[in-house]
């Protein structure tokens, strides 16, 4: 899902945030993506956009902050934020970190559809960073293994 500048601009307004050049270019990086993306990530989509690594990150900060952007992912201790709203849950579904390439995705939600919990523990869970590691299928399938 990419979204236009103006739309960028509209969403940063919303949450009170204001509209920077920098910021609408993280902005519009997230929403283009399927997956969650570290600051370096991030840099290397952006490009030779020019603007300063510590802008970039203090970009991302604010947008975890005001909850555009929440970290959805902690694999190797890197933090990876992907756009709320980007799935009806505001990103809060597990993902897969890829032991091998390195990759980090979301799970589809045919997956994770049996994990809804009631009761007690349901806004704990909802609210819980869930992360499976080992290999993807595209890795596998390099190796030799057939998916399932």
């Amino acid at each position: 899902m990419s979204i236009t500048q103006d739309e960028a601009r509209k969403q940063l307004h919303e949450r009170g945030l204001r509209v920077t050049a920098p910021r609408v270019a993280v902005l519009r990086v997230l929403a283009e993506t399927e997956t969650p993306l570290s600051h370096t990530e991030v840099l290397e989509r952006l490009g030779d956009a020019g603007w300063d690594p510590a802008t970039i990150y203090r970009n991302l900060v604010k947008l975890r902050d005001a909850g555009v952007a929440p970290v959805v992912s902690r694999a190797e201790g890197i933090d990876r934020y992907a756009l709320a709203g980007s799935r009806d849950d505001g990103h809060r579904h597990p993902h897969f970190a890829c032991e091998d390439c390195g990759r980090v995705a979301c799970l589809p939600a045919e997956l994770t559809a049996s994990m809804s919990v009631d009761g007690a523990w349901a806004t704990s869970v909802q609210k819980a960073m869930v992360q499976l590691r080992g290999e993807c299928p595209e890795c596998l399938e390099r190796a030799g293994e057939a998916p399932r």
